[in-house]
């Protein structure tokens, strides 16, 4: 310590070395570290620690220590006037004690672990009567600060100052840079042919390290518009859980957010009680929520929140920079559902195409024997084999351009043909049931076609006596290898010389050709018959 008029060298040569390093110090948090380092060196102390003004300019909050727990650096806060350094920040002057925790202005700090302190000296840093901050010093044995000493760490904090409104104004010019290319890329990214999902997991990484906040997260409202869906998220340590569809209510938070398209901010999720899902928000470690609407011309499509893991205001710059993310996310958003809508326009006509092509051979398969055939009948059984390939379509159109639910296909179209081909009086009941089955558009229609023709020609030629009450069962199942579909009736069963009609030379082209499958006609023991489809399991992984 510096104590007597004859260790003033010493003094002016620690302020020297200070100033060499500080010279050499640019952004903030290099800054900071250098400052209480070299401040803990040359005054001989035990602990040298820095508190910033939080642009709301009533909270310290620490961001530098030497001697106080790692684990409360960003997080540990005094308000202005609070404890000897809040205190020393209000009167804009020195305050310093032997005895800090038995002075007045004393003030246990949350998570610092100061106990082994005794004594504290604190200035504050301003910059032209404005003040951003404080510093002090302590020492684990009591001790007496002189004069020289309050005025050296009143000199030092007078550089500190000057050397800290450097580095954050390089900080901040930085920031501006980083998010000018930011928004550049997202501005690409919105201008570029990829699909929604990758945009949205490129825009959710680029906020997370724009806004410097552990979570981002979009929510889009589903074509229902009655649930937030979450669809990228991305957190800076562990990964963010996928959360189930949120319902879009004006009560909840993000609701709100969607239904009045304001922002909205929540200073802490896990004690707010607005904030619904504040059990998972402790397990999770998250804190401040700042929400924002995602909007095309004037229609809120979704919503945008990123969240701390500390205690978090803010500011007005960094509002507007997430609310102009968000503009630029929905703007890509808008354009990605083009692209796809496009993508799947193509594929509907491409696949319509081929299904009239498919229409037009059965039709033309029919030429051949025109003369003998009857009008109606004919009429009849192509109108089936359409409502077969329009159902598929149906299916389609409802969930998507994916895959196709087989059985839910066979349901409708059985259906329909047991509505219009059964007689009055007649007990006849169609079923299909057992395993789910989800397949592409082309083999779920031409296993559609082949159920249709096995039905209809089973309601034609098992079930010719009128009278007779019956059923007809289609089973759906899996193997190993081999999806398996079985078409069963207790009708009069297969005559001795089977003929193949149109109908069946169909039901062969289609499982040969088109589903690489085999099929084969049994005569069960209990009457009837039963004619088996036995697929390859690769039908569910084509395109």
């Amino acid at each position: 310590m510096f104590n007597t008029p004859s260790t003033r060298p010493q003094a002016l040569a620690a302020l020297r070395e200070i100033t060499r390093a500080l010279s050499t110090a640019w952004d903030l948090d290099t800054t900071l570290d250098l400052i209480v380092r070299k401040t803990t060196e040359v005054m001989h102390v035990d602990s040298c620690t820095i508190y910033l003004l939080d642009p709301d300019g009533t909270t310290l909050r620490l961001r530098a220590s030497t001697g106080l727990a790692n684990r409360a650096l960003g997080r540990s806060t005094l308000a202005l006037g609070e404890g000897m350094t809040g205190f020393a920040v209000q009167s804009n002057q020195p305050v310093f004690a032997r005895d800090a925790q038995h002075d007045p202005h004393f003030k246990w700090v949350d998570e610092a672990e100061e106990s082994p302190f005794i004594s504290l000296l604190a200035v504050p840093l301003d910059i032209e009567a404005k003040a951003i901050g404080a510093m002090n010093v302590q020492t684990r044995t009591p001790h007496d600060f002189s004069a020289d000493e309050v005025a050296l760490l009143s000199l030092i904090g007078d550089l500190a100052a000057g050397t800290l409104a450097k580095a954050q104004l390089y900080d901040k010019q930085r920031r501006q840079i980083e998010e000018m290319r930011a928004l550049a890329q997202v501005s690409e990214v919105v201008t570029s042919p990829q699909y929604l999902d990758d945009i949205l997991d490129v825009v959710t990484e680029m906020a997370a390290k724009m806004m410097d906040t552990a979570v981002c997260a979009i929510f889009l409202l589903n074509d229902a518009g009655t649930h937030l869906e979450l669809r990228s998220a991305r957190r800076d340590q562990t990964p963010y859980q996928h959360r189930p569809p949120l319902p879009a209510t004006p009560n909840s938070v993000i609701g709100s957010v969607l239904h009045t398209g304001q922002p909205l901010y929540i200073a802490n999720v896990q004690t707010d009680p607005r904030y619904r899902g504040q059990e998972l928000a402790r397990q999770e470690g998250l804190v401040s929520l700042l929400s924002v609407p995602l909007s095309v011309r004037d229609r809120v499509i979704g919503v945008f929140n990123c969240y701390s893991t500390e205690l978090r205001q803010f500011n007005a710059e960094q509002q507007t920079l997430f609310a102009t993310l968000a503009n630029q996310t929905a703007l890509a958003i808008e354009n990605a559902r083009l692209v796809t809508n496009t993508a799947v326009v193509r594929e509907m006509h491409h696949r319509i195409k081929n299904n009239l092509q498919t229409v037009a051979m059965l039709m033309q398969l029919q030429l051949g024997d025109a003369d003998r055939l009857d009008t109606r009948d004919v009429l009849q059984t192509n109108i089936h084999r359409i409502r077969s390939i329009a159902a598929v379509h149906e299916i389609l159109s409802e969930k998507g351009f994916r895959l196709v639910d087989v059985k839910d296909v066979l349901e409708r179209i059985t259906q329909a043909t047991a509505e219009t081909m059964t007689h009055p009086g007649q007990a006849l009941t169609i079923r299909v049931f057992g395993d789910a089955l989800a397949l592409p558009s082309k083999p779920a229609t031409a296993i559609a076609l082949v159920v249709n023709e096995l039905v209809q020609n089973s309601l034609e030629h098992a079930f010719a006596d009128r009278s007779a009450d019956g059923q007809i069962e289609v089973s759906l199942g899996r193997s190993p290898d081999e999806i398996i579909i079985i078409v069963r009736d207790n009708g009069s069963g297969l005559p001795e010389q089977l003929d193949r009609g149109l109908g069946l030379e169909i039901v062969e082209a289609l499982v040969q050709e088109d589903l690489n499958g085999r099929l084969k006609f049994n005569r069960p023991p209990q009457g009837g018959t039963e004619i088996s489809l036995r697929l390859p399991r690769s039908l569910e992984q084509n395109p």
